[in-house]
Order: C-alpha cells, then structure tokens, then sequence
C-alpha cells in the first residue's frame, strides 16, 4: 500500500475508532520530522487480512494503534509488528506495517 493512501486509510481507521476525538496526519499535527513517502507504482494484493482485538482506553500508543489496524481488518494487511515486542527491543514506540504486496509502512504515534 503507497505511503499516502496509507496514512489516509490509517487516519480514517483512528478517526472511526470508539472513544477518539481527533486523528491527523503528522504534517497536520506540525512534526517536522516526518518522512515524506515516495511515488511508486502499485497493485493491491489483498490476502487474510491482519486481525486484533479493538484497542482499550489507557493502552500503549503502540498497543492501542495496532489494535484500532487489526480491529480493521484490511485484506492488505497481513501483520503488525509492535517494535517494542521485538527481541532486541526499541527506542521509540511504533510499528511496521507489513503488506500481502511485500511492503512495509513504518508508523511512529505522536505523544501529546
């Protein structure tokens, strides 16, 4: 899934989710160090699609934003890898976002 029809589908998840008031893209939220996505052409492959339960109130970032992914249930999505759960673990809260096409989006949540 291109970077740009990503994120929009990724703000529409969030928005849709119950107890959210409000989702928006970084450059909306002013975080200047967001990585701009590139062009490409695609085909969509779709496939069993990632699946989780809806995330909770009061979760990890990480946690609650995989969760409002797999609650979603897009057949583009094959799975979602927390970056904290990894074996070596991580710096930084996020995610990566692997697709049935072979591509990946990388997302980081923005604290308030």
């Amino acid at each position: 899934m291109r970077p740009e029809r990503f994120q929009d589908w990724l703000i529409g998840t969030v928005k849709n989710t119950p107890g959210v008031t409000r989702g928006q893209s970084c450059a909306e939220a002013g975080e200047a160090k967001a990585p701009s996505g590139i062009v490409h052409e695609e085909r969509p492959v779709t496939d069993t699609p990632f699946a989780a339960p809806a995330p909770q109130p009061g979760e990890a970032a990480d946690v609650w934003l995989a969760g409002a992914i797999g609650a979603a249930e897009c057949s583009e999505i094959a799975r979602v890898e927390r970056w904290a759960a990894l074996p070596e673990g991580a710096s930084q809260a996020g995610l990566t976002v692997f697709h049935h096409n072979g591509s990946r989006n990388f997302v980081r949540p923005l604290q308030p």
